[in-house]
């Protein structure tokens, strides 16, 4: 990653750039993160791409249709403004190396068991891209960036709107190749249409790649043209490729379209190909990853470059470099590179660079030289026995309470105003609800700090899964209305982010991890908080007031019971990320 330059935007609609990721055929992209805190990369369109209006309107309906692509196996297009001066999409980020430099740089071909692996992946990606109506076009080894959890596809459908300016020759009009050469199926070197079969050939291109470390068609040394002859005419080199796995990729790179295998015949195909439980990458190269995605999240600091025109009139101190180098990683429509040398000085900003959009707000916009670092997971495990003790003596206490209403509230009935021991039938209340009140104190406490530490660790989960920044886990439960419903969507964040995943090879579609207990307990715990507040404001003891009172203690104790059951479950949950996570560093 490279940092700003004078010709580079320091904003792009709300989000703020933090470095230059790369440049491609349809425009330059950016890492960058959004007035919540969350890291994107954002792609910038090339001006003179801007400046077509048909380019315009297919690049439109294309990021409409990619904004519909789920699924845990694709980067998603989270934002994007097709009508800009300079159209531009964001993206998830994700912290990972593409599997080009897996292959060139990083390990070295894979094994056949990670290969199959990748190819459920992967086919599971496209499965979700042509539900949405989209063909990839573009689908190659840098286009396919390689995490622990497995493969996550990018740039997906976006090519299609280059088609718009291209000329003969498969080029467009600013000299932008569409499609890879090493990785294009047959029709789209001869120029015809292309359907979700392309995307299978490139699959077995990539396949092939993967396992061999060449491309099966050659390089273009000896020419564009020769590359693409061989690609249309003459099979594929698959030397070193054997058994189950030839097989699938002889069937991919079949030069007939109607006569390769559909998603669904490839989903059944490798539905086998990883064992569940076994990691789908060599040890070695697991381990490497585990380092490498925190070696780039780390690299999202913007302490340099919230203000790179600060900089610029404001020399570093003595004996200081006034950058340092940040690992390189692969977003969409970037070609591959190499990161820099841990010697290399990135060049100073020497003109504040220009603002493009609407600048986000200053509220809550972090200042210059602000820092947000990635913590290392930390097991809540303490914090959640202090809160099941205190939670389980909170209930104790709203059964008696319930008791006490109870009995209470059949002296009230009979007798109304005239009950002789109402004095002391407040008294007691009052003294049953402040002994309530004296143990709520440290248990909101201990609920804070435990809330924060799992949306903490949600971060390091998930890095682009969560909406808002770790600091509102605690403070949003304290503003007036707004704890009335983001406590619950920040929970959603966190459940979503915890549930345990299969690090490894996808035999079967990991599970999305109900959040029935979640829902359950919020329900029960909503209205328990309006009605505490309305018991503040009664002046009197009556029948009426004391039958409220009894619904409160009932609804009480089942949102504690529930509160215990997910502050275990949601504890033990992320218990189990992190030791997957320490098994594979």
């Amino acid at each position: 990653m490279r940092n700003l330059g004078p010709e580079d935007p320091s904003h792009v609609g709300e989000y703020r750039l933090l470095g230059r990721l790369g440049e491609g055929g349809m425009g330059r992209v950016y890492l960058a993160r959004s007035a919540r805190g969350r890291t994107v990369a954002v792609k910038l369109v090339q001006e003179e791409l801007a400046r077509e209006p048909e380019f315009r309107r297919r690049f439109a309906q294309e990021v409409t249709a990619a904004r519909r692509v789920g699924g845990e196996w694709t980067a998603p297009v989270l934002d994007a403004d097709t009508t800009a001066h300079t159209p531009w999409v964001a993206t998830g980020y994700v912290a990972g190396p593409s599997l080009y430099e897996v292959v060139a740089a990083e390990y070295g071909p894979l094994p056949s068991e990670s290969v199959l692996a990748l190819a459920s992946g992967l086919t599971r990606a496209l499965e979700a891209i042509h539900d949405a109506g989209l063909v990839h076009r573009d689908l190659k080894p840098s286009n396919i960036l390689v995490t622990i959890d497995g493969p996550k596809v990018i740039d997906f459908g976006i090519a299609r709107a280059l088609d718009s300016v291209s000329t003969a020759g498969g080029l467009t009009r600013t000299g932008a190749v569409i499609g890879s050469p090493g990785f294009m199926s047959p029709e789209q070197v001869r120029g015809e249409r292309v359907t979700t079969a392309s995307d299978v050939f490139c699959l077995g291109s990539v396949l092939a790649f993967a396992a061999t470390g060449r491309m099966p068609f050659g390089t273009d040394d000896s020419g564009a043209h020769a590359l693409l002859f061989r690609i249309a005419q003459e099979e594929a080199d698959l030397t070193g490729l054997e058994g189950e796995l030839l097989e699938l990729v002889q069937r991919c790179l079949i030069k007939d379209p109607a006569s390769r295998p559909t998603i669904p015949e490839l989903l059944e195909l490798t539905a086998g190909a990883a064992a569940p439980d076994a990691p789908w990458l060599p040890a070695a190269l697991l381990a490497r990853l585990g380092r490498l995605a925190v070696e780039l999240l780390d690299a999202e600091s913007p302490q340099e470059q919230y203000a790179p025109h600060l900089q610029a009139t404001q020399p570093a101190p003595p004996g200081q470099t006034p950058h340092r180098p940040v690992p390189y990683v692969h977003v969409p429509g970037t070609p591959p590179q190499q990161s820099p040398l841990p010697s290399q000085v990135m060049p100073q900003v020497s003109t504040p660079p220009p603002h493009l959009g609407t600048p986000p707000p200053a509220i809550g916009t972090p200042p210059p030289g602000y820092a947000r670092r990635l913590l290392a997971p930390a097991s809540p495990r303490a914090l959640c026995t202090a809160l099941v003790v205190l939670l389980s003596i909170g209930s104790v206490m709203q059964v008696v309470q319930l008791f006490f209403h109870i009995d209470l509230y059949g002296d009230l009935s009979r007798d109304g105003w005239l009950y002789s021991g109402l004095q002391g039938a407040e008294e007691n209340d009052n003294a049953l609800k402040g002994l309530y009140i004296l143990l709520l104190i440290p248990t909101i406490v201990v609920w804070t700090v435990w809330f924060h530490r799992l949306r903490t660790n949600a971060e390091f989960f998930a890095p682009n899964g969560n909406r808002f920044a770790p600091g509102m886990a605690a403070g949003a439960w304290f503003i007036p209305v707004v704890y009335l419903f983001m406590p619950k969507m920040i929970a959603n964040d966190i459940w979503k982010a915890s549930v345990p995943a299969a690090p490894t090879g996808y035999a079967a579609a990991q599970p999305a991890g109900g959040r029935a207990l979640l829902n359950a307990w919020w329900i029960a715990w909503l209205p328990c908080t309006v009605l505490f507040f309305w018991d503040w404001d009664r002046e009197h003891l009556t029948a009426d007031n004391v039958g409220v009172d009894m619904i409160q203690d009932m609804l009480t104790v089942a949102a504690g019971v529930l509160a215990i059951l997910l502050v275990r479950k949601l504890t033990a949950m992320q218990d189990q990320r992190i030791a997957a996570a320490l098994h594979h560093a």
